[in-house]
């Protein structure tokens, strides 16, 4: 690689800056919103990368399945701008932000428009290409903070660590170490440690990278991070915060917001390798539906294992051995008839011996190699992954979904197996027309075999709202569908760093999220263990349990029958908090799941690496992750009056740590004051989440006086483009008085009275009113067990 040591002002343009650089390289700067701006490096013998798939173009809600023409900025406003001379420099001014280019040695500063400083590059080769390789070194601070590239393990913080962006099968990964695991996200959050205020950079480009946030150094450039890509373009995106929510939030603004999920998709979900891979599967899943029902325990999903497609090891996909499924029609009513929802796994590699392999060939629907289909290894033979940037594929793969999935009464795709992890040098993908290698195409395929399924399935069932799930993907996936932290191992490590690759996903921009409650491979889950991970799992938009053991054991809510009514009071926890989530699902740009130090910034103590967690702004979990252990410490954040305990209403001291007692039937949760935690009205409304209002807004007010509000989000929870019902209140108290004021801000207010309740101990006088019908209720949580 050479580096860019000089530059020269070669045009001002209607957006920004045109520099002409060392080796024929071109440097374009545009500023495409106020606080948005576009840094793209272009070699002489032009791009490698001339169409983006990460960011549609400004409005819309998603890119041409060919990608959008990186070239192409016309959607964008023009923005007004200032650009300066000085010595040696080129100042741009936008309203929001500022950029001081130094011509020599060339660099970029990143400004407020107050001058404040709050990014910059190296001050020495910051920006190195080479025939395909690239470089971008940035200045390190020591107290530098790094979130975000997507599903990464460990502490919060990423400073110090070297990490790479692709996606492969990391079965039994490290989840305190490991890396990479199924996410290419190379968008980086920075808190830099001089200003304190967070940007966000995203690099969009789909080769495989590495970001190095401190592990290097040398000598000669002081303190740097860096980006370095086997491949592509030097093409990113820089917008401030300030905040570390605000960056989240333009990153979504940039790339594409989620879809409103149907409420059944945040009810509990079971699926097991074990019992689509047995030979009398459809007679051992009708058993599991049968026990749900002795159990009396709630379920919503239920995710067919690739077991369905199998014959012996091998896995044929869009086909149902009969021998296993005898009537697998007649399994999906049922399961219908008893109001759940039903997902099948699907996998985008054909082995070689697939009755439509011979097909796909002939119509070139597969990544190839020397002009054949590129065979790899996958599960037990040699098989052809297809190419989902050929419109044959993309066609075959929807109509073997319509036909031999949706046909038989499955509601959503689950695409799985989707890294496309297999190393072939020479294997191409179409590129709709424009050839791709397999090396800059590879989290491609996850995003759009993702979308071809999400589409397929609004196709065939247009009145309602579609779900899919991805293990898989990059930057835009968030667009189409759920996904989660992998085939993570059964431990109680995994419990707990699991935790933390949840919060780091949701700062990426994922929102719609969880992990396999129990874990998914190694050995079967002890009592203790099962107990506490069903508790953090239910604050998990994606609450599902997801086993594959050896010993042919399924991970099921009554695995352990001496705990089984722990694990049910904690799934039943999880429905009578559904009316708060699929509300805080509605929020196109604040994650339900969020660290405590997100919502809580004017408390440095919070960045202490903790095992709390905030399921949106009230309420404040702190699962146990200890074998063991009866008792939790947390240090409730200052700034609140106070903070109130979930179980007891007993309200404890803000900015102080609490030693909370944790049962093993009790998850700790707390509120801050000024909660408002809308939830079921009674403990077994877990069967009516669509067809009737049974609704309790607890309130938490503080000792003094103050004020807060929440939107409470209600429709039928499955129509596509239904109607929606945006309910306002306002709390506010003194020592005297709690008024809660309720308003509709959006459609009809549904049918039913909704229930308002203070701790038991709080004697104020309660004032309700506004245009809702409110009632008072003395609430009281159900024990536990």
């Amino acid at each position: 690689m050479k580096p860019l040591r000089t530059a020269r002002l070669q045009a001002a343009t209607p957006r920004g800056l045109e520099l002409a650089c060392e080796h024929g390289v071109t440097c374009r700067i545009s500023l495409l919103g106020a606080d948005l701006a576009r840094v793209r490096f272009t070699r002489a013998d032009g791009p490698r990368e001339r169409r983006s798939w990460m960011v549609p173009a400004h409005g819309a809600p998603d890119v041409p399945w060919q990608g959008r023409p990186r070239d192409d900025e016309s959607a964008w406003p023009l923005v007004a701008h200032t650009c300066e001379e000085v010595a040696g420099a080129v100042i741009l001014r936008g309203p929001s932000l500022a950029l001081r280019v130094d011509l020599a040695p060339f660099a970029l500063s990143w400004m407020l428009p107050d001058g404040t400083i709050f990014a910059r590059d190296r001050a020495a080769h910051a920006v190195m290409l080479g025939r395909t390789a690239l470089r971008h070194a940035s200045a390190r601070h020591p107290a530098d903070r790094y979130h975000g590239l997507g599903d990464k393990t460990g502490p919060l913080d990423l400073h110090g660590r070297r990490l790479r962006t692709t996606m492969i099968d990391s079965l039994g990964y490290d989840p305190e170490r490991g890396d990479p695991l199924y996410k290419h996200w190379p968008f980086l959050i920075v808190r830099d440690g001089a200003s304190g205020i967070h940007h966000g950079i995203l690099y969009d480009s789909l080769a495989e990278a590495t970001f190095d946030l401190g592990c290097e150094h040398d000598n000669y450039y002081g303190l740097y991070r860096s980006y370095d890509a086997a491949d592509g373009d030097l093409d990113y995106y820089v917008f401030p915060g300030p905040g570390l929510l605000d960056v989240t939030a333009k990153f979504l603004d940039l790339t594409g917001h989620a879809p409103s999920p149907p409420r059944w998709s945040l009810g509990y979900a079971q699926t097991a390798m074990s019992l689509a891979d047995a030979p009398d599967a459809q007679a051992r899943i009708e058993n599991f539906l049968g026990e749900c029902a002795a159990q009396d325990m709630p379920i919503s999903a239920f995710h067919f294992g690739s077991g369905y497609t199998s014959i012996g090891p091998r896995r044929y996909v869009f086909t149902w051995n009969r021998a296993k499924f005898p009537d697998p029609e007649a399994l999906m009513r049922r399961f219908h008839a008893q109001g759940v929802r039903l997902v099948a796994n699907l996998k985008p590699c054909l082995l070689d011996d697939h009755p439509a392999f011979a097909e796909v060939a002939a119509s070139g629907a597969f990544v190839t190699a020397q002009g054949a289909p590129a065979l790899s290894q996958f599960w037990d033979g040699e098989g052809a992954h297809l190419d989902f940037t050929n419109p044959a594929a993309i066609a075959w793969w929807q109509d073997g979904l319509r036909a031999s999935v949706l046909g038989t009464g499955i509601d959503a795709a689950w695409n799985d197996n989707n890294e496309y992890g297999f190393r072939e040098e020479e294997a191409l993908c179409h590129g709709f027309g424009e050839a791709l290698p397999l090396d800059r195409a590879r989290s491609l395929h996850a995003l759009l075999m993702t979308r071809a399924s999400l589409e397929a399935q609004r196709a065939a069932r247009p009145d309602e709202r579609a779900f899919t799930v991805t293990r898989a993907g990059c930057p835009g996936i968030q667009r189409y569908a759920q996904s989660w932290s992998g085939d993570n191992t059964t431990s109680w490590a995994s419990l707990k760093w699991n935790l933390r690759t949840g919060l780091q996903m949701s700062l990426s921009g994922l929102f719609n999220i969880g992990h396999d409650v129990g874990g998914f491979a190694g050995p079967e889950p002890e009592a203790e263990l099962l107990v506490r991970w069903t508790q953090a799992g239910l604050l998990h938009p994606r609450f599902i349990m997801n086993s594959w053991k050896t010993s042919g054991v399924t991970t099921v809510p009554w695995l352990h029958a001496e705990v089984a009514p722990m694990v049910r009071a904690a799934i039943c926890l999880r429905y009578r908090l559904i009316p708060y989530l699929y509300s805080l699902m509605q929020d196109r740009h604040a994650p339900p799941l969020r660290p405590v130090f997100a919502q809580f910034p004017g408390d440095p103590a919070c960045l202490a690496d903790s095992d709390d967690l905030m399921l949106g702004p009230f309420l404040l979990a702190a699962p146990v992750v200890e074998a063991g252990a009866r008792a939790r410490q947390v240090r409730l954040p200052a700034g609140p009056e106070c903070w109130f305990d979930f179980w007891t209403e007993e309200r404890l001291p803000a900015g102080a740590i609490a030693t909370l007692a944790a049962p093993l039937d009790r998850l700790p949760l707390l509120l801050p004051a000024g909660a408002i935690l809308p939830m079921t009205d009674a403990p077994e409304d877990f069967s009516r989440l669509h067809d009737e209002l049974s609704r309790c807004l607890r309130l938490f007010p503080g000792p003094g006086a103050g004020h807060s509000g929440f939107t409470l989000v209600e429709d039928d929870g499955i129509t596509a483009g239904g109607a929606v019902a945006r309910l306002r209140f306002e709390l506010s108290w003194t020592a005297e008085e709690v008024r809660l004021t309720g308003r509709c801000d959006e459609g009809a207010a549904p049918a039913g009275v909704i229930g308002v309740a203070l701790p038991l101990a709080d004697r104020r006088r309660l004032v309700l009113d506004g245009a809702l019908a409110l009632a008072p209720r003395r609430f009281r949580p159900t024990p536990p067990g």
